[in-house]
């Protein structure tokens, strides 16, 4: 088991502007430092970094031998790049082929950098509700995704997400009963969108390439370092080892009041513990 961090603290997440009137341009965006982000989670006992495309794309733009690049700040740091996260709306058949532009592009960065995962979120929800056929629609985007993945060396996992038609467990199983894509269960995601993560994660055991850990406020709308919420994560820590997976824990937490390393380190020794409680070890590599 290895244990990464993803950068989203240090900022909150914001699109890009010019995506209002460019489907192709829209990434997410961490407005924060990212250096200092790297260097933080480094610090915390992480090993490794999951960035949102609009991040990972800004680096790109900055030529390999510049003291600012991503592949110097990766080996100052001793992280990998893990996971690229990216999106989209994946509903409306007219934006679809820009919308791939930019998962392509967000794929051809995230293996240049040596990530593993392209992270999807996204399926859109309509101002008058779910129309029929969305989840067919939204399924076969994602399967197109899975294929831009592999086609780069990478494997795509799906992120249900509160906000989309992928959110209740009922929704879930409409995308991957269409969908061959890849599972990325986020604990605080799952729970605030009505389902148990840890049945969900033994209901997709098949599907994981990638784990998301967070906690969850008694208000069920609050993110929280691990621990200090209501969440059973002892219990998904033991479905993750009852399931077998073994590859990346990312702790993903969406803000924080205070201090984001402090986030960071709050959550790492918490998982101390708990991986110990679960039977799962930590490899540093």
């Amino acid at each position: 088991m290895r244990l990464g961090y993803h950068s989203i603290t240090w900022g909150g997440v914001t699109g890009a502007a010019a995506g209002v009137t460019s489907v192709k341009d829209l990434v997410y965006r961490v407005p924060g430092d990212m250096d200092r982000a790297l260097r933080e989670i480094s610090a915390a006992g992480y090993r490794g970094v999951e960035m949102f495309d609009g991040n990972v794309r800004e680096f790109a733009e900055v030529r390999d031998d510049h003291p600012g690049s991503l592949h110097r700040l990766l080996d100052e740091t001793g992280l990998s790049l893990v996971g690229v996260y990216t999106g989209g709306n994946f509903v409306y058949p007219e934006i679809l082929p820009d919308e791939l532009h930019r998962v392509r592009r967000a794929a051809e960065d995230a293996a240049r950098f040596g990530a593993a995962q392209l992270v999807v979120g996204g399926g859109a929800p309509r101002a008058q509700g779910i129309a029929d056929g969305d989840h067919d629609r939204l399924a076969r985007a994602l399967d197109t995704v899975a294929g831009i993945a592999a086609e780069h060396g990478l494997s795509a996992c799906y992120h249900p997400h509160l906000g989309t038609i992928g959110q209740s467990p009922e929704q879930i199983e409409a995308v991957f009963s269409r969908s061959t894509i890849g599972f990325c269960p986020d604990t605080a995601h799952l729970a605030a969108g009505g389902g148990d993560p840890a049945a969900l994660i033994r209901r997709h055991a098949d599907r994981i390439r990638h784990v998301h850990l967070k906690d969850l406020g008694a208000d069920g709308a609050t993110f929280l370092p691990l621990g200090r919420g209501v969440l059973d994560l002892d219990g998904v820590l033991a479905a993750v080892a009852e399931v077998g997976y073994d590859d990346w824990l990312v702790v993903e937490l969406d803000s924080y009041d205070g201090d984001p390393a402090e986030a960071a380190r709050i959550s790492r020794a918490w998982l101390d513990g708990a991986l110990d409680r679960a039977g799962l070890t930590v490899t540093t590599s």
